[in-house]
């Protein structure tokens, strides 16, 4: 009895000293301070005059809660003894005593070795394991230090080196670019990679130049193009359409104008739509082609000579191969995205429409038509325009390069920061400021890793090209490594763009980012927030992928798509600032990324989404609630009950999770990631699982673009109600019922395990 007590007080001392060391272990690992949710309201989406003060002081900190001593509790299941007779039970007891013995001598010694020579052990102690993060730098710290080494000397010398001519995708300066970016992170030790697609991109003929006639009269050859345009000669009667938006073409059609845009060519004007929309809405309409010009009231900046460049693609990727990546090794039957209008489109100066409008006749344009040329007519039967697009197709090999600094508690989770390298003009607010300050990023973190700082998750930096042809570089890459990027990739920071001016401040987001974004801005009073667009270089990850995405912008009056996008246009628009502004938005981008891998729970607000979604429900339901007031034939039995039921399961999961990280100790990892898992699950969530990816990339019910979306299901029942549609009954339960069950799934998904869901459905 004296052997095995004197043994049993040895194990437990040994064992306590064991949970003591990892304790403390934990204690040195999780001593830092974190930030849970705020719940502060969005702003207005008005635009606001920069006088931007970023977030920089130690707000919203909060002492993580050490563990407290932990207990082992044993449980022992009851036996029933069995009668032994006298030499099996001195037997068994001697056993147990000469075991005990071995035991105790072994412990002894192996105590004592340890005691007389630490250091010749071949355990290493505990206290002699990595930490995982530095515990000397709090959260106002690494701001400073990440502001002190963004530098502008850097940046004014980036953008001098990046800054060159002919930055076509796939041509000789983008390539050299992209060996320049990738040399770069190679030494800065990010481990760089090089993603190659082979895809089909569409340029004009130099032998055979694009034109535009009236009449026999030659309107003249523009420089500018629009990419994916259908190549031939097409002649019709013109028609002006104004921004080419469906209330413009369905005004020229209504019973005061009563003109047919069927086999006709359709002049528009740049601006408010993407110029895709505009030729897809003209396609829709029957046009046999379109026009499209900037207008000096819309382009402020421009001269009459100014061309336009862009593409027709409503969608974002290689056109030809919808759905899929364009990898060398892949072999698909040819295909072609449904987002091609199938007409020819070509863009004209403004100087060519103002010859185009001198010689139209018919009646005047409406007010709200008119902008800044000398006169607006709608045109009239014998106005005959001739089109000719002559643009070839080509394969071409392009690059997307790569560089990560990983993270040392969820290296497998990661924020991808990203700009477009490429453009079919000069491109240097478009893609030469977001280029530099994507390299000035990626060495200001490494720079902070050096200085103690352990991201717990990694930054993936990303330089993308092919971006002037429907975000190609980008789309490839999310369709290439789809499974891999599927819930690993939580946030996607655009700088496409990010300096084109100053005097206000615009962002497009997720909702889950619009929180993080209000409190990195700090001092901003109001920032403009819109809707993300699909020619945004961020609209893939958000819209096609899932995956929470931001891209802001010092705006000015648009030049995007001209030769105006130069270096001497930025500096006078800016006043000199260019650098100054790039300094300020990379504190902005830099700052974001640092609080997604820094905290413990993901900055990433849940609760947004249940504004969003009620407002949007809300609006659907008064759509109803009009059919059924004027009695509209089988409304009755439509009802909207389900859908708003779904709607509160989402926000009773939203605040359940707030309560649930109220709860958590911020030093249990574990939790903290199953936590972070169930955030990071909700924008992906609210991708239609119920229509194709090849059909309806842009998935999203409430930000993409398709049959499944609420505004599209809105937008019918308001057309119903206008008498614009007849009202197909089936075509709308199925649509609430697919729209429901997609917020339904989402909102179970974030309550967590399947006996915390909501089953009020």
């Amino acid at each position: 009895m004296v052997f095995i007590s004197h043994s049993t007080l040895l194990f437990n001392s040994m064992a306590g000293t064991i949970d003591q060391a990892k304790m403390k272990f934990s204690r040195i690992v999780n001593s830092r301070s974190y930030t849970r949710f705020s719940q502060s309201q969005n702003p207005d989406e008005e635009s606001s005059r920069v006088e931007v003060k970023l977030s920089v002081d130690g707000e919203e900190e909060m002492d993580g809660t050490e563990q407290g001593p932990v207990q082992h509790d044993t449980y022992t299941r009851p036996s029933h003894s069995r009668p032994r007779n006298r030499w099996r039970i001195l037997v068994w007891v001697g056993g147990v005593l000469v075991i005990f013995c071995v035991g105790l001598l072994i412990g002894y010694s192996i105590h004592r070795k340890s005691d007389l020579a630490p250091c010749s052990s071949t355990v290493p102690p505990i206290q002699e394991v990595p930490l995982n993060y530095s515990p000397s730098l709090d959260w106002s710290s690494l701001v400073r230090l990440l502001n002190d080494k963004l530098s502008s000397k850097a940046i004014e010398e980036k953008l001098s080196e990046f800054s060159q001519s002919d930055r076509k995708a796939g041509s000789f300066v983008d390539n050299k670019l992209a060996d320049n970016i990738h040399d770069i992170f190679k030494q800065l030790n990010m481990d760089p990679w090089v993603d190659e697609h082979f895809v089909k991109l569409q340029y004009p003929d130099k032998s055979k130049p694009n034109k535009v006639l009236f009449g026999s009269e030659d309107i003249g050859s523009p420089d500018g193009f629009l990419a994916y345009s259908e190549t031939g000669r097409k002649e019709g009667r013109v028609v002006y359409a104004n921004y080419g938006q469906l209330s413009d073409l369905e005004t020229v059609q209504n019973e005061t104008y009563r003109l047919s845009l069927n086999g006709s060519v359709v002049l528009m004007r740049a601006g408010k739509i993407s110029m895709a929309q505009k030729v897809m809405n003209a396609a829709k309409m029957g046009a046999i082609a379109a026009l499209i010009y900037p207008d000096t009231a819309d382009y402020k900046t421009i001269s009459g000579e100014t061309d336009l460049y862009g593409h027709v693609h409503l969608g974002s990727g290689d056109p030809y191969t919808p759905g899929f990546p364009s990898f060398n090794h892949t072999q698909f039957p040819p295909a072609k995205s449904s987002g091609l209008p199938g007409i020819l489109a070509q863009t004209i100066t403004a100087n060519m429409a103002q010859a185009i409008f001198t010689k139209m006749g018919g009646d005047n344009a409406p007010d709200r038509f008119k902008g800044e040329l000398h006169s607006y007519k709608l045109g009239r039967e014998n106005d005959s325009v001739t089109v000719v697009v002559n643009n070839n197709l080509a394969d071409t090999k392009i690059h997307n390069v790569f560089g990560v600094i990983k993270g040392y508690v969820d290296p497998d989770r990661y924020v991808v920061i990203g700009a477009q390298r490429d453009s079919l003009s000069l491109g240097y607010a478009k893609s030469t400021v977001g280029t530099t300050l994507l390299l000035e990023l990626a060495s200001a973190f490494t720079e902070l890793k050096k200085d103690g700082f352990r991201p717990k998750r990694s930054i993936v930096f990303a330089s993308w090209t092919a971006g002037d042809f429907g975000n190609i570089g980008v789309t490839e890459w999310l369709e290439g490594y789809w499974a891999s990027l599927d819930r690993k990739a939580f946030t996607y920071i655009s700088l496409d763009g990010v300096v084109t001016g100053v005097g206000s401040f615009r962002a497009s987001a997720s909702p889950l980012l619009h929180t993080l974004l209000q409190k990195t801005l700090g001092k901003v009073k109001s920032p403009g927030l819109k809707t993300m667009q699909m020619d945004d270089g961020a609209y893939p990850f958000l819209a096609m992928s899932g995956i929470p995405s931001v891209s802001f912008s010092f705006v000015s009056p648009p030049y995007f798509g001209t030769n105006l996008d130069d270096k001497a246009h930025l500096d006078s628009i800016t006043n000199q600032k260019v650098v100054e502004l790039s300094v300020l938005a990379a504190q902005v981008a830099g700052q974001m990324a640092l609080r997604l891998v820094h905290d413990q729970i993901l900055r990433l607000d849940v609760t947004k989404y249940s504004d969003d979604i009620t407002n949007r429900v809300s609006a659907i339901i008064q759509r109803v609630d009009a059919l059924k007031n004027n009695k509209v034939n089988k409304t009755e039995s439509l009802s909207t009950k389900w859908l708003n039921a779904a709607k509160s399961s989402y926000s009773r999961a939203a605040a359940s999770l707030n309560t649930d990280i109220g709860n958590t100790d911020l030093n249990d990892m574990e939790m903290c990631r199953i936590i972070n898992n169930r955030i990071m699950k909700v924008e992906h969530n609210f991708l239609s699982p119920y229509v194709s990816l090849r059909e309806v990339p842009f998935r999203h019910i409430f930000l993409g673009n398709g049959w499944q979306t609420a505004t599209d299901l809105e937008k019918y029942l308001g057309d119903v109600h206008e008498n614009k549609t007849s009202f197909d009954i089936d075509q709308v339960l199925n649509k609430f019922a697919l729209l429901t069950w997609t917020i339904q799934g989402c909102a179970n998904d974030l309550a967590g395990d399947i006996w915390s869901l909501d089953n009020e459905i």
